[in-house]
């Protein structure tokens, strides 16, 4: 594993955040967090950008290097492979001068003490502006290179969205908008939004939501008003709506099952403080960040590092009101978030993940008072961890039944509710709320 260097440069550094996420198989943000403080200050900004964007088209960028090269490249050369993912990326998709996109790879190859391969750069990414025609008829001709998704991610959307699939594949290369969540317990919406304008933050409601708002462009968190004090936190709006769904009042005992890094475990809060909370994650590590984000909100919320399915190691016996599983799952419906997804999951990752969230559902419905409410949810877009997960549920238990919702702004479903990537701007996201008869 390469050391983070400031001295390398955005694009240098870039190279080696990708290799850590294509070739070891790193998330990206691990990755980031690994060399992003490394990096000059000046050019943090632009190295993220490279970052994701070239993960966001990496399956079209992945098949125009492989137009340009004889051979692949070795192990110890995949951070010279990246290099030209991401030269390719700024002459293709940046619209960086070729001179500048051209130079700076070169440039970025000697930085990884590795000159033998600043000829290579040179000549691939000449060709590739000679040839650009001819390689952009293969791309059309080759629907996971066209379309940026590995092929069983494509074909995933194909089977299970065969009108939308496209517009499922559109909305997950586009950079997300930024929304945030205001604190009710501190501001109104529509105050925030004054902070906003006072700050010349240009801004909106998003409608679907009680407190989200949408940024015309993204900023800094710190650069927003009374962030630090808690007035505002970052969440999409469709994260949002799960916990409006549960239907929340006063003196109800909550579960946040799977919770950190603990938005709805928040918003829980923020929309009755005086409840009694408990969030529940199975990482030590990520239930930290719960804990910064009520310290920071000024909530309280009673945080238990467990496995939530293994109920034996940590319930003391006493029923919830509300139970809110955001269960693990693909991220198929956020990946315009999270692009390392397209290269980090894989075709049985599915099946894995949908017994996890039978486990978590089987295991924790017993928890749950007569006449109370289970929230599930997933960021996925894929129906075997949504709609039929909920189906074969309600045929386990005949004692649940599904509360189908007066007003969500969502695509009803047999099952539950579907929001697909950019619905609205927003995330994909997948809802149904179950009541303990």
């Amino acid at each position: 594993m390469a050391k983070p260097n400031p001295t390398k440069g955005a694009r240098t550094n870039a190279a080696l955040i990708l290799n850590e996420v294509v070739v070891q198989q790193r998330s990206l943000n691990t990755a980031l967090a690994q060399y992003l403080p490394h990096v000059d200050e000046k050019d943090r900004g632009f190295c993220q950008q490279l970052c994701y964007s070239s993960l966001r088209h990496y399956p079209t960028l992945q098949f125009i290097v492989h137009q340009l090269i004889k051979k692949p490249f070795k192990a110890k050369d995949k951070d010279i492979e990246q290099l030209l993912i991401l030269g390719i990326l700024q002459l293709r998709f940046l619209n960086t001068p070729d001179h500048a996109a051209i130079s700076e790879t070169v440039d970025a190859s000697k930085k990884l003490k590795k000159v033998w391969a600043g000829g290579l750069l040179n000549a691939c990414l000449r060709n590739y502006l000679r040839q650009q025609e001819q390689i952009e008829q293969k791309l059309l001709a080759n629907d996971p290179a066209n379309y940026g998704h590995p092929s069983w991610l494509l074909s995933q959307y194909q089977q299970d969205w065969p009108e939308s699939w496209q517009d499922i594949t559109n909305a997950n290369n586009k950079q997300p908008p930024m929304m945030l969540r205001v604190n009710q317990q501190k501001v109104s919406r529509e105050a925030y939004l004054q902070q906003l304008k006072s700050e010349q933050i240009a801004a909106s409601i998003i409608e679907a939501t009680d407190q989200g708002i949408l940024l015309d462009q993204p900023c800094d968190v710190y650069k927003l008003p009374g962030f630090e004090e808690g007035w505002v936190s970052v969440q999409d709006g469709s994260a949002q709506l799960a916990t409006t769904i549960l239907n929340i009042t006063p003196g109800q005992r909550v579960l946040d099952a799977c919770a950190a890094p603990g938005g709805k475990t928040c918003h829980i809060l923020e929309t009755s403080p005086e409840n009694d909370v408990t969030a529940i994650d199975i990482s030590s590590d990520r239930l930290l960040q719960i804990q910064q984000n009520t310290d920071r909100l000024g909530l309280h919320a009673t945080l238990v590092a467990a496995d939530a399915a293994d109920t034996n190691h940590w319930w003391n016996g006493q029923a919830f009101d509300r139970i809110l599983i955001d269960a693990p799952c693909t991220g198929s419906g956020v990946i315009r978030r999270h692009p390392d997804i397209k290269l980090l999951r894989h075709p049985e990752d599915i099946d894995t993940l949908a017994s996890k969230q039978q486990a978590l559902l089987d295991n924790l419905w017993p928890l749950l008072k007569a006449d109370g409410l289970m929230v599930y949810t997933t960021c996925s877009a894929f129906k075997k961890e949504n709609e039929q997960q909920i189906e074969a549920f309600l045929q386990r238990h005949p004692d649940a039944e599904e509360v189908k919702l007066s007003s969500t702004p969502a695509t009803a479903r047999p099952f539950g509710y579907q929001r697909l990537p950019g619905d609205d701007v927003m995330d994909g996201f997948y809802y149904a709320c179950l009541r303990r008869k």
